[in-house]
């Protein structure tokens, strides 16, 4: 991996990147009042609309407005292709990592996983062990984050199979841009994205139990106050679906039903954006005011389906994260198409040795994932680094991840908080070229 920055617009020498050209000339041409009255047009029309997301954590406020960047990231047909590709093949191969660690854990029987990083982990539910998913599909919608290097390579920087978000940004973004500069599109090809929640919808009701001719599909949410509320509301309207609460549900003889004006209504597809925990009080957590009693319950008896499903977390843990490429190569028998952010293991005693030999340069930019105490010589730098502690699974272990230069500020932040890209990075405007 290159140590230098991407430059996305410029070659090295300092002419325009081809796929550029067009948009450069345009920048040029066009008098920056003009941008920055546009600039803030987008800001007042995501404010009227309340386009926001939320930041635990943070004395500052509890919203924002989406970040909207004029400058787009164009990618080239080609490479295109090849993030399609890739990304294919890495969640083909999570979605087998998952069936297989609830079934016959194959991958574990034969070594390529140490069978503790699963079976130790939290997000591992053993309640979900011997269980058949419709089409043996756990990850309906996967949230990959990428990073990008210095000679233009792509890099993976972590999965999200739980309960991805950022989508409806992304779309919002890309509908302020061609009301704001539909000249940029009449003298582009670039590919359209307002038919994600058309494609959303199809899957979902794709994946109904079986027999239902027309299912019902409805969007969970745990309500206004999560951070995400803008998208679960977006995407249920976009839909054209309903969206509902805990509250609003209910179910008998293992079946879920949706309180409405005219009675009781059958649900048969929930795309559930409330994490596994508070799903339901009589399986998880018995203190959730989230979930609905008897909810898992019901999916075990197939009378509904849950996107995603529950205990897709053990695949998007971080200490299973360096194992993705060992999946695709055990699975599906290919190389990976899309490489791993280089990372270190830390209860290999080299990668421990290294890291902690090169602690005291990184320690501003470097990643820690610390469950338990470090011992006394390496706690001065945890210290001085981002300790926030996301990781999950119960066996006592830590991760570095050597700190890089990418493409973006955006990007170098997110090695910066733990391998989690930043909303500017997930909703700056990405333009993908025919």
């Amino acid at each position: 991996m290159s140590s230098l920055p991407y430059d996305e617009m410029s070659l090295a020498e300092g002419a325009v990147r081809p796929h550029y050209r067009a948009f450069a000339d345009w920048l040029h041409r066009t008098d920056s009042a003009h941008i920055a009255q546009k600039r803030d047009e987008a800001e007042r029309a995501f404010h009227r609309v309340g386009i926001t997301f939320a930041v635990y954590g943070e004395d500052a406020g509890t919203e924002r407005l989406i970040p909207f960047d004029i400058v787009p990231r164009i990618i080239p047909a080609d490479e295109w292709r090849l993030l399609e590709t890739g990304l294919k093949q890495r969640v083909r191969a999570l979605n087998l990592f998952l069936e297989d660690v609830y079934h016959d854990q194959k991958i574990l029987k034969a070594g390529a996983i140490p069978a503790e990083r699963v079976l130790g982990n939290s997000q591992f539910r053993r309640e979900m062990a011997g269980m058949d998913v419709p089409g043996g599909i756990y990850a309906h919608i996967a949230g990959v984050d990428l990073v990008r290097a210095g000679a233009g390579e792509y890099y993976v920087l972590e999965d999200n199979l739980r309960v991805p978000s950022g989508v409806s940004y992304m779309l919002e973004n890309r509908r302020m841009m061609m009301r704001l500069f539909p000249e940029l599109f009449a003298t582009r090809s670039i590919r359209p994205v307002q038919h994600y929640p058309d494609m959303l919808l199809e899957n979902l009701r794709g994946v109904a139990p079986k027999g239902e001719d027309d299912p019902t599909v409805a969007v969970m949410t745990p309500g206004a106050y999560n951070s995400a509320y803008y998208e679960h509301a977006f995407l249920a309207q976009q839909m054209g679906v309903e969206l509902v609460e805990g509250q609003d549900l209910m179910v008998q003889n293992d079946t879920v039903f949706m309180r409405t004006t005219r009675g009781p209504q059958r649900v048969h597809v929930i795309y559930r954006r409330v994490d596994d925990d508070f799903l339901d009080p009589l399986a998880f957590r018995p203190d959730s005011m989230l979930g609905v009693p008897g909810l898992f319950a019901a999916y075990r008896a197939g009378r509904v389906t849950l996107a995603n499903a529950i205990g897709t977390g053990v695949a998007d843990d971080k200490s299973i994260y360096p194992f993705v490429p060992d999946m695709i190569k055990f699975y599906l028998a290919e190389d990976p198409i899309l490489n791993n952010v280089p990372t270190y293991m830390l209860y290999k005693p080299k990668d421990c040795e290294y890291a902690l030999a090169n602690l005291a340069g990184r320690a501003g930019t470097a990643c820690w994932w610390v469950p338990q105490r470090p011992p006394p010589s390496a706690r001065p730098f945890v210290r001085a680094s981002s300790r926030r502690r996301t990781n999950t699974s119960r066996s006592p272990r830590w991760r570095y991840r050597r700190a890089r230069r990418s493409s973006t500020p955006d990007s170098r932040r997110a090695t910066s908080t733990c391998g989690r890209m930043s909303c500017r990075a997930r909703t700056s405007t990405w333009f993908r070229e025919d």
